[in-house]
This record gives C-alpha cells, sequence and structure tokens, in this order.
C-alpha cells in the first residue's frame, strides 16, 4: 500500500487534533450495519462483533473488516486467517451483543445456529448475508489491524430488514 502523507505538504495549514471522544460521538452519526465476525482453524473458535466491514472491490471480491488489536478474537483471526463476515438482521441483536462482550467463546457461539463455511469458518444460518472468506492482506493502524478479506462463497436469505448501528443503539432498516 502506498502511504500518503498525514498532514498536507503544500497548504501550510494547521490542523487542531480531533479528541477521541469527538471522534467516537461522530462515528455515532454514521449508521453502519451489524456484522459478526467468526473463525475457526488450527487456533480455535472465535468471533466478534464489528461494524467496520465495508466493500473494496468486486474484482477480485473483497471486503475490509477491522479488528481492534485488543480483541480476544484477535489472535485467532490472525493466525486462522479465515473469517466469516455474517450480516445480522432484526432479531440478532442478542448474539450481537454476546459477540460484543466479555462473554466467553463457548458461549457466543452456543447462542446461534451456525455450519462451516468453505474456508472452515462459522456461517450463521439465520445472517442475513454470509461472506465466507480468506484474508490475504493485514495492515496495522492505531488501535486496529485492517484487514484485507478475499471472499470465496456468498450466502444470502431472503430476510427484508437490516440491523443497524445508529446513534449507540440497533435500528431495524427495511424496503
Amino acid at each position: 500500500m502506498t502511504a500518503i502523507p498525514a498532514e498536507p505538504q503544500s497548504s501550510g495549514a494547521v490542523f487542531s487534533p480531533v479528541t477521541r471522544e469527538t471522534y467516537r460521538d461522530g462515528m455515532a452519526s454514521l449508521a453502519a450495519a451489524v456484522n459478526l465476525i467468526a473463525t475457526d482453524g488450527p487456533c480455535g473458535l472465535a468471533g466478534f462483533t464489528a461494524t467496520a466491514v465495508t466493500s473494496v472491490t468486486d474484482d477480485p471480491p473483497t471486503l475490509l473488516v477491522c479488528l481492534n488489536r485488543a480483541s480476544s478474537a484477535t489472535p485467532a483471526v490472525l493466525a486462522n486467517k479465515v473469517l466469516c463476515v455474517n450480516a445480522l438482521a432484526p432479531g440478532h441483536e442478542t448474539v450481537s451483543s454476546l459477540f460484543g462482550g466479555k462473554t466467553p467463546m463457548a458461549e457466543r457461539f452456543a447462542s446461534a445456529e451456525w455450519t462451516k463455511g468453505k474456508t472452515g469458518a462459522p456461517v450463521l444460518d439465520d445472517a442475513l448475508v454470509s461472506f465466507d472468506c480468506i484474508i490475504s492482506e493485514m495492515v496495522e493502524v492505531g488501535t486496529h489491524f485492517i484487514l484485507m478479506c478475499r471472499v470465496v462463497d456468498v450466502r444470502a436469505n431472503d430476510c427484508e430488514a437490516a440491523l443497524v448501528y445508529f446513534r449507540r443503539a440497533y435500528q431495524a432498516v427495511s424496503v
């Protein structure tokens, strides 16, 4: 990846730093899909809740997933090198909260029905859509790892609504 200078070089502008709190308050107004990220492999079963997921390109099909370095799932995700992005629908709030907290991994996965994807990563049976992926690249930025994930399989359900996180609360979005 090509590095871009942190500050514009030609304008001479000086920017005041944005505080962590200001940034987090601003991000609370950015609605985002709620996803369970799950992995399994030689380093074990692990998963976490994430809103920092986005499409990168469709050729080859690639998603970007941000993973907090301090997450209990981080060692397994990085070592297994596979994951499944499971987009959630309304009704998944409880399982999302379990995956987002300090709940032991076994309890997280016991709270829902799973099958194995092509990569061996767990696919949530009633997810809105699931993207089974191989991690192809990783970059460290601040408190997070940015994972480039090549999609090897997609499974979609017929649900007409999605679960999003907006203003620090779950919201349903439907057609």
